[in-house]
């Protein structure tokens, strides 16, 4: 049997990101060095071939836990942090010793979500991560887990991965995790266990609903992250696939095309600064729109003015990321405002030249332009 299309584009991938769980790389709260070796083989033998690779690895916590002497039972945030600072030395060591064995260097890029969302920042990132790149270095990426809490609980390292995509512009994403693929639907304790979907050309509240939320002890995502994380690289232009880190030789398998794991499909293409803007800013307020603004913005592409807003969430200030809520209350849309909360609330619902008269300086009519203004859903 041939393979499909979208498999075949992946045989032309020449950089991916590659993303690792805990619930791979750790076994009782123990490390897999065996695993890790087959991890950095297959790699390096990609690499080796000409394809870039930057592998985004979780575990310090539970290499932490381990040195620490501690149990697989549920820790707190604190002690989270606490194992993240011992483990992720262990961790950076270990790869770096196996990839030593083939000629290859690695580089730690620590990051947080908070840091990837300041521009210069995250631009600063990118030029770091293709210079590594250039030189064959392999980077490493993890969560700064020992700062970053919010990281830690909603498991933002597969999250992560898809903003990766973006920053290195890559041709692809694979999610090793502990299960084959995405569940068709979601298992139910004492029935046969579901098929697994082979590719997914729209990601669906039905299969959200199949994903479920579990994930193991010692990571923190589960596969809803994972939908998040395809549903994030696929508005790069880049392919995802979700399957088992356990598989012998599964990265070549999927880069060859086999029908190996669940295959998400590219979507539309934002370019990258839209692509930051929507999944890498962190929203700090909220603009409910009218019906008119919403169809504005949605359906003709036009910019936010404020004759449009309805009412102002939160303290912001000019260039920070807000949220444009409907009038149900959900985000449709985000963008970089013009203008603080302050000022907009003094000129919600008025017209440009009505809204320059009160306000007296004035930094145009666009609340938020339509260059600076990401539509998530229409």
């Amino acid at each position: 049997m041939s393979a499909s299309p979208a498999r075949k584009r992946l045989t032309r991938a020449r950089r991916i990101v590659v993303k690792v769980g805990s619930s791979t790389l750790t076994r009782d709260g123990r490390l897999r060095t065996r695993k890790v070796s087959e991890l950095v083989g297959q790699i390096a033998d990609l690499m080796d071939s000409g394809i870039e690779v930057v592998l985004v690895s979780s575990g310090a916590i539970a290499v932490g836990s381990f040195e620490l002497g501690w149990g697989p039972r549920e820790r707190s945030t604190r002690e989270k942090q606490a194992a993240a600072a011992v483990g992720q030395i262990g961790l950076a060591e270990l790869y770096r010793r196996r990839f030593s064995r083939r000629e290859r260097l690695v580089g730690q890029v620590l990051v947080t979500r908070s840091g990837l969302a300041d521009r210069e920042r995250f631009l600063n990132a990118r030029h770091t991560l293709l210079e590594l790149l250039r030189f064959g270095v392999v980077p490493v990426v993890n969560e700064n887990d020992t700062v970053a809490t919010e990281e830690i609980l909603f498991g933002d390292n597969d999250r992560l991965s898809a903003i990766l995509v973006n920053l290195v512009d890559a041709d692809a994403l694979v999610i090793l995790t502990d299960v084959g693929g995405v569940y068709e639907r979601k298992p139910v304790a004492g029935e046969a266990t579901p098929p697994i979907l082979d590719e997914v050309k729209a990601i669906t509240p039905a299969l959200r609903r199949a994903a479920g939320s579990a994930g193991s002890k010692l990571g923190s995502g589960g596969m809803v992250t994972k939908l998040e994380a395809a549903e994030m690289a696929s508005r790069t232009g880049a392919t995802t696939v979700i399957c088992s880190g356990r598989s012998r030789f599964v990265l070549q398998r999927v880069l060859s095309g086999e029908a190996i794991g669940t295959l998400f499909h590219p979507t539309e293409r934002m370019t990258s600064r839209k692509h930051w803007i929507a999944f890498a800013t962190r929203s700090r307020g909220e603009l409910v729109l009218d019906e008119g603004a919403r169809n504005a913005l949605t359906a003709r592409g036009k910019s936010l003015l404020a004759a449009g807003i309805k009412a102002v969430h939160g303290r912001f200030r000019v260039g920070d990321s807000v949220s444009c809520l409907d009038s149900r209350g959900r985000e449709f849309a985000r963008g970089l405002v013009a203008y603080s909360s302050g000022d907009l609330e003094k000129v919600k619902g008025l017209k440009a030249r009505d809204a320059r008269r009160v306000l007296g300086s004035w930094n145009g009519d666009e609340v938020i332009h339509r260059d600076d203004l990401v539509v998530l859903e229409t």
